[in-house]
């Protein structure tokens, strides 16, 4: 019934859970936080930076389903400090078409995993 969905182009998991699960049409993507996937490590850099590592991260999850960002219907962002927000959805922007955008929240909370500044989920349909 459910499909886990993991890459190696996409950070390992730091706990019990998977990348992604796909269950008939729809996956549902864990939340990405700015890991390079390569080495392990936290990017370090403005949120800009942070946030375009978690936004490839997410990317590399899609396409190992089959998908794009054209199939994301939903998405959720945690961020550290709303007074990021601007810039956080300025790189956010480019990965979407505005026209076609999916639904999405914005919160601010007091932390994240490793005190990341922004953490992004999806939920894509085929």
């Amino acid at each position: 019934m459910k499909k886990i969905i993991n890459t190696p182009k996409a950070p390992a998991p730091i706990g019990p859970y998977n990348q992604a699960v796909l269950v008939k049409d729809t996956l549902y993507i864990s939340g990405q936080i700015p890991i390079d996937p390569a080495t392990g490590k936290l990017v370090e850099g403005d949120i800009k930076t942070q946030t375009e590592q978690s936004m490839e991260n997410l990317k590399a999850i899609l396409e190992e389903a089959g998908m794009t960002f054209e199939h994301v219907i939903k998405s959720s962002i945690f961020i550290k400090d709303m007074n990021q927000f601007g810039q956080i959805n300025e790189v956010y922007g480019t990965y979407f078409d505005a026209d076609t955008a999916p639904a999405r929240e914005t919160v601010e909370v007091a932390n994240l995993p490793k005190f990341v500044h922004v953490e992004i989920s999806m939920i894509a349909v085929k």
